[in-house]
């Protein structure tokens, strides 16, 4: 990346040709995305919808190592440790910038490319036209951090086939590109070799142009592939992720023996015992929830709970400060969780918590 990218900011939208390109640009912290920079994707989208000669949206990253590592979690965990509000705005602000992705009316394409983290799927795997590379790597490893996946990802892991998302958002394994295909969080493979020329061709279609059109366009440059490793193991993954109660889940991995369920087992042991539990209800909740909103409301909810937690603090130290990776969580066990620490989580929200543009 040159001086003069660097200079334009976190965030660069400008017009090239018919699209309006919106770039993460911080390349050092992997494109990690900071609550300035969900406003001025904000205004940026803005612009795009109003101007009659913008005929497609195109999302990607800077520099070589991934779209987005996620959100800005250093700032949420200073925040915490003094009680302040980022949390509470940042996740607010966030949560209504996904719901506008997933119902922008033009074509919006997300370059999945490297690294798609958190946030980075928040903005990405709720978009319209959703491009992966041989060189992506998207998780949700959220419970690592005594959180859970958010930013919708309680509603796009509960309609993964089968048990494939259940077993994403609690052991935060990776998805290559065609994984993230399978698991419905993702569109095409295209050769990262080709975006440029993609890109290019995005360029230079014509206001008006059509969703289907644009997958054309897409299907010229992608490969066939549409189902990874962890697709061979779905079997496998849907009796042991089969349950309502994680005792149940890990009860189902140890009776299994195999080294594939007991590498499974030693992942859960490293996540957030709470954080575990809260993701396996909201997952189980959003699979019978109709609206991306719905599962964003519960997921704030739930969000403002974390945000006021030991565990939420402890596992950022753990993973990101002090990079121990040796996080001390409370409750230390799932037996330990009780209904009574869980009740915070689902409680109901007042309605200007969280106000989606369609109930404005």
């Amino acid at each position: 990346m040159n001086d003069a990218a660097a200079a334009e900011g976190d965030l660069i939208a400008r017009k090239e040709g018919s699209a309006g390109i919106i770039r993460l640009n911080r390349p050092k912290a992997i494109n990690a995305v900071t609550l300035e920079m969900f406003h001025d994707i904000d205004k940026a989208l803005d612009a795009y919808e109003a101007h009659p000669d913008v005929a497609v949206i195109v999302l990607e990253g800077a520099g070589e190592r991934g779209l987005c590592a996620g959100g800005d979690i250093r700032a949420l965990w200073e925040s915490s440790k003094v009680k302040g509000d980022l949390g509470k705005i940042l996740w607010r602000d966030e949560y209504i910038l996904n719901a506008r992705i997933k119902k922008f009316p033009k074509p919006y394409v997300a370059f999945m490319d490297g690294i798609v983290m958190g946030g980075g799927v928040g903005l990405s795997a709720h978009s319209r036209h959703r491009v992966v590379t041989e060189r992506t790597k998207l998780a949700m490893p959220e419970v690592g951090l005594g959180f859970f996946p958010d930013v919708g990802g309680t509603y796009l892991l509960s309609r993964s086939p089968g048990e494939i998302g259940t077993y994403f958002g609690l052991t935060g394994t990776t998805m290559n590109g065609p994984d993230a295909i399978y698991a419905k969080f993702a569109d095409a493979v295209v050769p990262s070799a080709k975006l440029p020329a993609l890109r290019e061709a995005l360029t230079k279609v014509a206001p008006g142009t059509s969703s289907a059109e644009i997958d054309r366009l897409i299907g010229g440059f992608a490969t066939s592939e549409t189902a990874g490793p962890v697709a061979a193991m779905q079997a496998k993954i849907d009796g042991w992720f089969a349950h309502g109660r994680m005792e149940d889940v890990v009860a189902a991995l140890t009776a299994d023996g195999s080294d594939l369920a007991q590498a499974t087992l030693k992942t859960l042991g490293e996540k957030s015992p709470r954080g575990m539990v809260v993701t396996l209800k909201l997952l189980r909740l959003a699979r019978a929830t109709a609206t991306l909103e719905e599962c964003l409301k519960r997921e704030y909810r739930a969000a403002l709970e974390v945000f006021a937690s030991d565990d939420f603090r402890e596992g950022v130290r753990a993973a990101v400060i002090d990079k121990d990776r040796n996080p001390t969580w409370m409750p230390a066990g799932i037996e330990q969780v009780t209904p009574e620490m869980l009740a915070p989580y689902f409680a109901e929200i007042g309605t200007d918590e969280l106000k989606f543009p369609d109930s404005k």
